[in-house]
């Protein structure tokens, strides 16, 4: 098996635990794998390898931080977009068909919501172009990126289906919760705005290099939002102000490398995701790539997270000390 330099095999393993197979040459992975649970995995962003200089010591400890990654539980796709998507700050990009420039697509900001079974809602006024659109066509999408996207290791999703104006019965919850996620919308009750619904036909998500796929709209509906996400900011910036030591520490103690740098990017009822950095054996300059960090159990809450935490952090420093 051909091994390639730590950032890029690390951003080319395959985003799921479901695969016990052993793992293949990196080489001969194809662009776009079969479908499973979380969809079909595109396997692109891969550099031209380049690992003659590494020295063996080197090519086994990637080969060892490969199998470990590879195992590492995540959440499946649909819950990964489900918790995206539900705790996202509540502003897409809708696609629609334009009426004004027929054959030709169009684009806008919109706000949003979710109801009670996670579809998107919107409340349009009936002068907007995409208010048209949807009336004319309601074929559509929603692309949307998380809260925190800054470039192509975040993670964004499109939601493809078509958009029906909601039933005046349905207004009055759709309205609270809209009002929730943006309580100064005080147009939702002004008489021409009405609440438009997405019903989710397909998704296709990218969650960073080598962590895309596809599936249908009823995977999409029958997973939850991660208990954990909505206060994943909240534990990774204190960890990263106040003791990304001991995120270093908890990678070399549970993952089997030791890193100069560890941020965390996100953390949800399975683990984190934890951006390092580290200068290989026979290198001359530290690479950057992100790793899957397990918990030692499933969280439920933010006080299991902060418990876990804690104890994987003890761990840690207790097997430094040996």
């Amino acid at each position: 098996m051909r091994l390639l330099p730590l950032a890029f095999l690390l951003s080319a393993l395959p985003a799921s635990s479901f695969l016990p197979a052993p793992l293949p040459a990196l080489s001969s992975l194809p662009r776009r794998a079969s479908a499973s649970d979380e969809g079909q995995r595109d396997e692109g962003h891969k550099p031209p390898p380049s690992a003659a200089s590494l020295p063996q010591s080197e090519l086994d400890l990637q080969a060892k931080l490969s199998a470990h990654q590879r195992s590492a539980p995540r959440l499946s796709f649909p819950a990964s977009v489900r918790s995206l998507v539900a705790n996202q700050h509540g502003y897409a990009v809708l696609s629609t068909n334009s009426a004004s420039s027929p054959s030709y697509p169009s684009g806008s900001v919109v706000g949003f919501c979710l109801d009670d079974a996670g579809s998107p809602c919107f409340l349009f006024s009936t002068m907007s172009g995409h208010t048209q659109d949807v009336l004319a066509d309601p074929k559509c999408s929603l692309t949307v990126a998380a809260g925190d996207f800054k470039g192509a290791a975040d993670g964004r999703v499109t939601l493809t289906g078509q958009t029906a104006r909601l039933p005046a019965a349905e207004r009055g919850r759709i309205e609270e919760l809209y009002l929730q996620k943006h309580p100064g919308a005080f147009w939702a009750s002004f008489g021409d705005f009405s609440f438009f619904r997405l019903a989710v036909e397909s998704v296709r998500f990218v969650g960073g290099f080598a962590r895309a796929g596809s599936f249908e709209g009823d995977e999409y509906y029958a997973a939850e939002p991660d208990p954990v996400a909505p206060f994943s900011a909240g534990v990774a910036g204190h960890m990263n102000a106040d003791h990304s030591g001991s995120t270093a520490a908890m990678v070399e103690h549970y993952v089997g490398v030791g890193v100069e740098a560890a941020k965390i990017s996100a953390v949800d009822s399975l683990g984190m995701d934890v951006v390092c950095e580290r200068t290989p054996e026979g290198g001359d300059k530290p690479q950057s790539f992100k790793i899957r960090l397990p918990f030692v159990r499933k969280a439920e809450d933010r006080k299991m997270v902060k418990d876990i935490i804690v104890e994987m952090t003890r761990a840690a420093a207790a097997a430094q000390k040996e």
